[in-house]
């Protein structure tokens, strides 16, 4: 009896160690399950929020958390902040080449392999017309009909450039540009534009002035060969050799009037512009100018025997300095006045006046009474060898570099120079001086500078 009850406590307290041990084996069991799903669920929210700022691809906005994914997370985000900042560099050069391009003088179209417009700098939209915004993606063809662009587009030979005219090109004032297409990439091209129009202005000047320095020079050669054949085969009298040696005299003058005056525009174009250290007295330069006016005036009108009625206003002129070219500024006072002279007819009148301007400037001035000039001719009286009447100024000694002169001696000095002519009625040339080249010697200072108390006190005291 004692046996079985020991044994019967026995194998209860075995089952309840047993139940025991099995009910705390099933909780681990159950909370170890449970622990990992929470984990799996945590670790699949952390991937989640990963995927999600991934998809956004803001390198500021990563998610905080830690572990696997945490490191996942700085990792990326690292990566993206240096593909951030190479997109950035990227974009900063692509943006200062394009403002470079902007910046060019030339006109720059990138065109896709379509012939569409795909980009295009200011200048280029200056020369073809075209919208930088609205003619995107427009078809070049479209927007440049010239046939000879045309032509050139489709040739797809682009070794060379083609001149044609600009979009605001007129008979009057031609605009001319150079075009290049250059092939790049998968079918794309480049287009280059470039104004030529002063270089062509350019080119032909200089072929105009090479033909008329050979016209102006073989002309007179031409005379002097014929004088001297006729010298050496012909037995002339003495007053008939005398006659023929004028003339040849004459010829070789004009020569020497020609090479002069091209020297002289030689010099002028390339020595620096004068200073303003270098003061000439007005009034000295004035009465120059007057005696060789009364002597030219002798020699043009000696055929007719009426002499030119020149009236010199120096008046202002007197006690006045202008800095300058003495050289220069003879020449250029003299040229205006020795051309009014040789176009005015005998009898005319010639007015040459200096006046002080109420601004401290100075303006030189002459009038006369000639035929006057048509007003197309006014914008090319500068030009060299520009000529209104051509016969008439190589019958009284014109080279037509006159003005050409005077123009260049003008800049060099800051001073401007107008001309005004009607027909019939008479001509007026007038050079305005600055007021930084003048001074009143009676003062010592520049008729401009500020210590003067006025312009009028000025003129007064110094003509007194």
């Amino acid at each position: 009896m004692t046996f079985r009850f020991l044994s019967f406590v026995g194998a209860q307290l075995l089952a309840g160690a047993l139940g025991w041990a099995l009910a705390e084996w099933l909780g681990a069991s159950i909370a170890v399950v449970v622990g990992t799903w929470v984990w799996f669920l945590l670790d699949v929210w952390r991937g989640l929020s990963v995927r999600r700022w991934l998809r956004k691809g803001d390198a500021n906005a990563a998610p905080q958390i830690g572990g696997l994914w945490g490191e996942v997370s700085d990792r990326a985000r690292r990566l993206l902040r240096q593909e951030a900042k190479k997109a950035s560099d990227s974009e900063q050069r692509l943006q200062d080449f394009l403002a470079a391009i902007q910046a060019s003088p030339n006109g720059v179209v990138l065109l896709d392999p379509e012939g569409h417009i795909e980009w295009c700098n200011q200048t280029a939209a200056e020369h073809f017309g075209f919208d930088p915004q609205r003619d995107l993606m427009q078809s070049i063809g479209n927007l440049l009909r010239d046939p000879l662009f045309a032509a050139y587009y489709a040739s797809r030979d682009y070794s060379h450039d083609i001149v044609m005219s600009g979009r605001d090109s007129t008979v009057s004032r031609p605009v001319r540009l150079s075009v290049h297409l250059h092939a790049y990439g998968e079918g794309r091209r480049l287009l280059l534009s470039r104004d030529v129009t002063a270089l062509d202005q350019a080119d032909a000047m200089r072929r105009d002035f090479v033909a008329n320095v050979s016209h102006e020079i073989r002309t007179p050669l031409t005379v002097l060969s014929g004088f001297i054949e006729t010298l050496q085969t012909l037995n002339l009298e003495p007053q008939e050799r005398q006659h023929y040696l004028s003339l040849m005299a004459q010829q070789g003058s004009r020569m020497q009037t020609v090479v002069n005056d091209l020297l002289t525009l030689s010099r002028l174009e390339g020595s620096p512009a004068p200073g303003l250290n270098d003061w000439q007295p007005v009034g000295a330069l004035l009465q120059h100018c007057e005696q060789e006016a009364l002597a030219l005036s002798g020699v043009v009108t000696a055929h007719s025997g009426r002499r030119h009625q020149i009236h010199f206003d120096d008046a202002q002129a007197q006690g006045v300095d202008l800095a300058g070219s003495h050289n220069e500024l003879q020449s250029a006072l003299s040229n205006l006045i020795s051309n009014a002279v040789r176009y005015t007819p005998g009898g005319g009148s010639i007015q040459v006046s200096w006046r002080m301007l109420p601004d401290g400037r100075a303006e030189f001035e002459v009038r006369d009474t000639g035929p006057g000039i048509a007003p197309e001719h006014i914008p090319r009286l500068t030009e060299r060898f520009y000529r209104v009447d051509r016969s008439r100024s190589r019958e009284t000694g014109g080279t037509g570099l006159g003005l050409a002169i005077v123009k260049h001696v003008v800049q060099r000095h800051g001073a401007q120079l107008l001309i005004e002519s009607s027909l019939g009625v008479g001509s007026r040339f007038a050079i305005t001086f600055p007021a930084s080249r003048l001074r009143c010697q009676a003062l010592g200072l520049n008729a401009g500078a500020s210590a003067l108390p006025s312009s009028a006190e000025v003129r007064s005291k110094a003509w007194a």
